[in-house]
């Protein structure tokens, strides 16, 4: 889980220059379009909240939210359809990668993706092919700065937690799959805010990385994947040692 704790911690870092380009906009409003679609109420669906939760702290504009919404129920009828996809595949020194996709052009998204792999040191695989290395859970990030990291690992636990990462002012909560939405309401009604609550795949085995240039081309392959503007998300087995993390930050 190390090497996907650390990833979670470089994502934060990098959250204001994705905001700067607009990708982080169009993620969460794909987020709330496919959330959307099991119903438009927030009260009564519980993935919608936590989806406009997250929009919300990362700034997307209120009509940006309102017309994700309505594209989700069906209310924008010349908007053409969301659907998820998710990719496969290695990357450089091995690692193995699950790329998930919201994307309106299927044909669009693999072409690009498959690109992507091939320029950087990847491959595709076929369905499957790594899958069975991870875990799905629910990682809830936190920025502790200024905070006691004891309190908000007590209140994790309380709420329902079940393993709890700190990387730095980085604290990052895992759940249940199913239990991600409980967990991060339980937090907000102790006091604890969060920066963002999501599902993510958790490798069962790590891929050391303890040479400089492997973690250099490992970085470029992630990062050109998640330039692409369909990418939601970017899961790994890397794991970077830390003092060469360090150094490429």
């Amino acid at each position: 889980m190390s090497g996907h704790s650390k990833w979670h911690s470089i994502r934060h870092k990098k959250a204001a220059t994705d905001a700067k380009r607009g990708k982080i906009f169009t993620r969460h409003a794909n987020l709330i379009t496919i959330a959307a679609r099991s119903g438009g109420d927030p009260e009564m669906n519980p993935t919608l909240r936590l989806a406009l939760e997250n929009a919300r702290k990362a700034n997307l504009p209120s009509s940006n939210i309102d017309r994700a919404i309505k594209r989700g129920t069906g209310e924008l009828k010349d908007a053409a359809a969301i659907e998820e996809v998710t990719y496969e595949g290695y990357g450089p020194n091995g690692i193995a990668v699950i790329v998930e996709a919201l994307t309106d052009n299927k044909n669009r998204s693999y072409t690009n993706i498959r690109t992507a792999f091939n320029k950087n040191g990847g491959s595709l695989g076929e369905s499957g092919s790594v899958m069975y290395m991870f875990e799905r859970k629910g990682v809830i990030t936190i920025n502790a700065e200024g905070q006691d990291t004891d309190e908000i690992e007590l209140t994790a636990i309380d709420a329902g937690a079940e393993d709890i990462k700190v990387d730095g002012d980085i604290v990052q909560i895992y759940t249940a799959p199913g239990s991600l939405n409980d967990v991060s309401e339980k937090l907000t009604a102790g006091g604890i805010e969060f920066e963002n609550a999501e599902s993510s795949m958790i490798p069962s085995n790590t891929v050391e990385i303890s040479d400089e240039e492997a973690a250099k081309k490992v970085m470029a392959f992630i990062e050109a994947i998640e330039e692409d503007d369909d990418v939601s998300n970017v899961h790994s087995n890397f794991d970077i040692d830390d003092s060469i993390l360090d150094q490429l930050a």
